[in-house]
């Protein structure tokens, strides 16, 4: 039976995770987490860390909860699997020449990327919110929202084609009218999509 609370919409209960209400975090909890498990699996099927990375995004959220500025509540947990499971892969054990090849990698710190992340992500918004309606309302559904071209074909009531072309204007755009410093940023999300 659904109650009142489990109608709520994800900035509703946002919202309310902000401001410390503890009834709403098992709601977003029953929402998401089979989800999520299920996106860990798919990479790393491995039951026991893919319900460790859940457990530890879920106990992230709630931590954080007061000071976070999530915008989509969904695309934020995604994007959070992805990148604990990439750093699980990290952290295994390797051979002495694999690890010195992954040491001469470059990786920033968490916060330097979660600033370098929110300004990118700031940047694309302010881009997004440029293109024509149309445009954005089917980049938004495709790239904020995950929903398939078909699914947004059907809920637009226009043609796949139509969905693919208005992307594709979309990322033509977004290509031509980012700054230079968040292109590589650009470039990797847009491989993460596909």
């Amino acid at each position: 039976m659904q109650t009142k609370e489990t109608l709520l919409s994800d900035q509703q209960l946002l919202a309310k995770l902000r401001n410390g209400s503890e009834t709403v975090f098992p709601l977003i909890f029953d929402r998401y987490w089979k989800r999520l498990y299920s996106y860990a699996f798919k990479i790393y099927r491995d039951d026991k860390v893919c319900e460790d990375i859940v457990q530890e995004i879920f106990i992230s959220l709630w931590e954080k909860a007061s000071e976070s500025q999530i915008l989509n509540l969904e695309a934020y947990l995604l994007r959070s699997v992805k990148y604990r499971v990439a750093n699980h892969i990290r952290s295994l054990k390797f051979s002495s020449s694999q690890e010195e090849i992954l040491e001469s990698i470059p990786y920033p710190s968490n916060s330097v990327l979660s600033l370098e992340y929110q300004e990118f992500e700031n940047e694309i918004l302010s881009k997004v919110k440029q293109l024509p309606p149309r445009c954005r309302e089917i980049f938004v559904l495709s790239r904020f929202d995950n929903y398939s071209n078909s699914e947004i074909a059907h809920k637009l009531n226009i043609s796949i084609r139509t969905v693919e072309k208005q992307i594709s204007n979309a990322l033509s755009y977004l290509k031509t009218n980012i700054e230079d410093t968040f292109f590589p940023l650009l470039v990797t999300t847009m491989l993460l999509q596909g």
